[in-house]
Parts: C-alpha cells; sequence; structure tokens
C-alpha cells in the first residue's frame, strides 16, 4: 500500500528542484553553482534531469542566453516560496538561543565600505552575532541570508523591505599625478558594472572620446588600480572618500547623483529585532558619509 502511494505521488529529487530553482533564480547557471557550492556541470545534469522526470523543457534557448519556458515561469515562484520558508525556519531555530543575523553583501560594498566599520557596528550592538556571506554581483537574494546589503536601482528601492540607507553618487577617480587630463586616462572598467562610464557620461552631459579600457572583476579591484596609477575608475562615492579626502585619489570632475542607492532588503521570514537593528546602524553609519564634491 504504501509503495503504491509513494509512486503516484512521488517527488522529484530535491537537488533537481534547488538546483533549477537557484539556475532560474539568479539567470545563470555558473550563480546557482556558487549558492549551492557545487560545480556548473552538475547544476546543468540536475536541471536536465529535471526535465526528464517532469516530462517538460524548462528552459529554452542557447546556453548563452537561457530563458525560462512557461512551464519554469510556473514551477519557479512555488519553489523559491518552499525554499525560502525552510531557509527561515532554519534560521529561527539556528538563532533561538541567540541573536545571530546573516547578511550577504556585495563583495566591493563589504571589503571597500562595510568591514571596515564593524568593530563600530559590534560596540553599538554587542547582542547581535553577524555573520556575512558574498552576494552575487546581480543578485537581490541570497538563500539563508536574513538580509542582503548591496547598491539597489532605484526601481527597487520603495519595494516592501527595503530600507534604503546611503545615496550613491559616482564619479572618475584617479592618483593626482593622472588629474590633469582625467578622460584621457586608461579606464579601469569593472566588470560588475560594466555601463558605469556610459552612465555617468550621460549624467554629466559628456562625449567620451576614445581611451584604452582595461578591465576588473570588481569595483574593489578597479579602485586598487585607480590607487596604483593605472588609469581613472567611475566608483561610488561612499566606497572612496576617504581616499579623496586623504589625497591619495583625486576627483576633478566631481560626483554625480546616480539613479540607485545603498540598500538593506529584508529576506521573507527574517529575524525582525536584529535586521532591525542592523538596518538603524546602517542608517546612522551611512549619515556620516560627507557630501559628495560636485562637479566643478
Amino acid at each position: 500500500m504504501f509503495e503504491n502511494l509513494t509512486s503516484r505521488r512521488a517527488l522529484p529529487s530535491l537537488n533537481a528542484l534547488r538546483a533549477f530553482e537557484a539556475m532560474a533564480r539568479t539567470g545563470r547557471a555558473t550563480l546557482a553553482a556558487e549558492e549551492l557550492a557545487v560545480t556548473h556541470s552538475a547544476v546543468s545534469r540536475q536541471v536536465k534531469a529535471l526535465e526528464e522526470s517532469l516530462g517538460v523543457r524548462l528552459f529554452t534557448g542557447p546556453k548563452h542566453r537561457l530563458e525560462l519556458t512557461e512551464a519554469g515561469r510556473d514551477l519557479l515562484p512555488a519553489l523559491t516560496e518552499a525554499f525560502d520558508s525552510i531557509a527561515a525556519a532554519a534560521l529561527r531555530v539556528r538563532g533561538a538561543e541567540g541573536e545571530d543575523l546573516h547578511v550577504a553583501v556585495n563583495a566591493s560594498v563589504s571589503v571597500k565600505w562595510l568591514i571596515p566599520r564593524l568593530a563600530a557596528f559590534g560596540e553599538a550592538r554587542p547582542r547581535v552575532r553577524l555573520h556575512l556571506a558574498e552576494l552575487p554581483s546581480h543578485a537581490t537574494s541570497h538563500r539563508g541570508a536574513h538580509a542582503v546589503v548591496r547598491i539597489l536601482g532605484s526601481s527597487h528601492l520603495s519595494e516592501p523591505g527595503v530600507t534604503r540607507f546611503m545615496d550613491n553618487h559616482i564619479g572618475p577617480v584617479m592618483v593626482p599625478a593622472l588629474a590633469a587630463e582625467p578622460l584621457r586616462a586608461t579606464r579601469l572598467a569593472a566588470q560588475t558594472h560594466p555601463q558605469g562610464w556610459a552612465i555617468w557620461a550621460a549624467l554629466a552631459g559628456v562625449e567620451l572620446g576614445p581611451a584604452p579600457v582595461r578591465p576588473f572583476a570588481h569595483l574593489h579591484f578597479a579602485m586598487d588600480a585607480a590607487l596604483a596609477g593605472l588609469g581613472a575608475a567611475i566608483l561610488p562615492w561612499p566606497l572612496v572618500a576617504e581616499d579623496v579626502l586623504a589625497g591619495r585619489l583625486a576627483a576633478p570632475l566631481g560626483f554625480r547623483k546616480a539613479e540607485s542607492a545603498f540598500a538593506l532588503l529584508r529576506s521573507p521570514g527574517a529575524l525582525p529585532k536584529a535586521v532591525d537593528q542592523f538596518a538603524d546602524w546602517l542608517v546612522e553609519e551611512g549619515a556620516k558619509t560627507p557630501p559628495a564634491p560636485t562637479a566643478p
């Protein structure tokens, strides 16, 4: 009897469901692999196995530009809600004896802004044990995190659960020796924000002429390259404020307010007290940021 019931109501492999959900949510098999701590090929195999189990295609299109089919779009929301509920329940149980707070942060924001301030957070909120994880560059959620911190586009800033804690101004920075001709310097471009120079040029009303371009994986890599004198980089004011004010970097063209901001996004079922304390502290720290230099 039990065997018959099981066969009629058998679930697909949970590993396959997790692989599909992560790949569909993040938009890339590589990002799903990072989140699940498996290989890219393992994610692809699990998704293919799920398609065979269900008898439907879940993705369509070429490998480098996959899109969800109607069946995939129908399956994704239910799986995301289910896995988020499981993750939230696990976090609640894990934090039942204390105030553990798990936060995923974009690498550059973490390295160049948040981590240098964590001692202050520990002093201000000593009961909260903060655990950081890296947030993929384009992700707005992270399984197992109570919240994520990232630079967020204006279209998301008014969504429920979002706390905007610092405005974003962007501008070209370089060592003082290159400041005389800032637009002729090699352009240091972050692959996580490849449109940075174009966005700044549009905000500034500047037409960019030809110049060498040197790519880097992250904003903080481009920032370190600028500090090393390798060229000019378009960077957010909060990340470079200390270096500009100290004279290590120059900003001869000033900064322009971008249509984005530094923000915290709460995850479904997040611990309200610890997350709210962290959000309040971020607002306090963001308010300490000195005004960005304007264009001359």
